[in-house]
């Protein structure tokens, strides 16, 4: 019999089952699929012994752990359904499960349908759930370097799937738009300027609060943001390059605290990469940084060309 020490919050409970419920949609693409892994999970935690259970200090970080490895083995595997099977599940895939579907669009679940199981897994677990790379290493069966790699080739597939070829100046103005509503909390510029299906990802790595998962749909994406980067004070926002293309650094007391890139197609930005783990930041805080363009770690350069822009424009 349980014991009342082991009660849960409902709204922890349901927070729990819920962060499960995404990170398995967003490996496997469709709600029946993410709600039998997540229900497997269970099964196997409550599997255990009441001693074996104690002895779990972050019961989340075991069900992840054990959701992901399921989504691994999972019979309905993207590269099993076929081309093309997330968006033909994407009907069903609404009506069961609402709010996955605001999570992700189906123009992103066809991009991660291209990907790997590996490459699917390291990227949802690692780059859009912060898990830690040992742990994600661990549940792939891959070393944290292979991780790495693996998360750089499916963050470049989802670059160039999501994103189409734009001329350095446009790509330029869209940065500057943005950059400037923004500095003025204008919200109504920035919604404007992402895609209604556009996708945020924030990289904490765990060192920081960020947000523990991307973040979907225009109007999110540009609450969200704003909500980043509002006006403070000793904070700065500055264009800059960022792997050969116009990009914003965020910095606090005068140091780098984001990186912030952009994929852009149609006029619109598709995709947002905010890298906020200090780890990645480091080369950015080094004293000779800003005599060169360094190259950030974590996140790879668009479809190409360079824009010149200066190493910090404050306009």
């Amino acid at each position: 019999m349980e014991q009342a020490d082991d009660t849960v919050p409902i709204a922890e409970m349901l927070g729990e089952r819920q962060h499960l419920l995404d990170v398995a949609y967003w490996m496997l693409g469709t709600g029946p699929d993410a709600d039998e892994v997540v229900t497997e999970t269970y099964r196997r935690w409550y599997g255990l012994s009441d001693t074996e259970r104690a002895r779990i200090t972050e019961p989340l970080f075991w069900l992840m752990k054990t959701a992901g490895a399921l989504c691994l083995t999972w019979p309905n595997l993207p590269e099993r359904r076929g081309p093309g099977a997330a968006a033909a599940a994407g009907c069903t895939t609404a009506k069961t499960c609402p709010s996955l579907a605001d999570e992700v669009s189906e123009v992103l679940l066809t991009a991660l349908d291209s990907l790997s199981p590996a490459e699917r897994a390291a990227f949802v677990l690692n780059d859009a759930f912060g898990m830690p790379p040992q742990v994600v290493a661990e549940i792939v069966g891959q070393t944290e370097r292979e991780i790495g790699e693996l998360t750089e080739r499916a963050r470049r597939t989802l670059r160039l799937r999501r994103s189409s070829p734009t001329m350095p100046q446009q790509h330029d103005r869209m940065v500057r738009a943005f950059r400037e509503a923004c500095a003025a909390e204008d919200s109504a510029l920035l919604s404007s300027l992402p895609a209604p299906d556009a996708t945020a990802f924030f990289d904490g790595g765990g060192k920081v609060r960020a947000l523990v998962r991307p973040v979907h749909g225009a109007l999110k994406v540009a609450r969200s943001l704003l909500t980043l980067l509002s006006h403070r004070p000793r904070t700065a926002l500055d264009l800059h390059s960022v792997n050969g293309r116009t990009g914003v650094v965020v910095r606090y007391d005068g140091r780098v605290a984001a990186v912030i890139s952009f994929d852009i197609a149609d006029h619109h930005v598709v995709q947002v990469w905010a890298v906020l783990n200090p780890d990645k930041l480091r080369t950015w805080n080094q004293p000779d940084a800003s005599s060169g363009v360094p190259q950030m770690p974590g996140v790879s350069g668009g479809p190409g060309g360079s824009n010149n822009v200066p190493a910090t424009d404050r306009d």
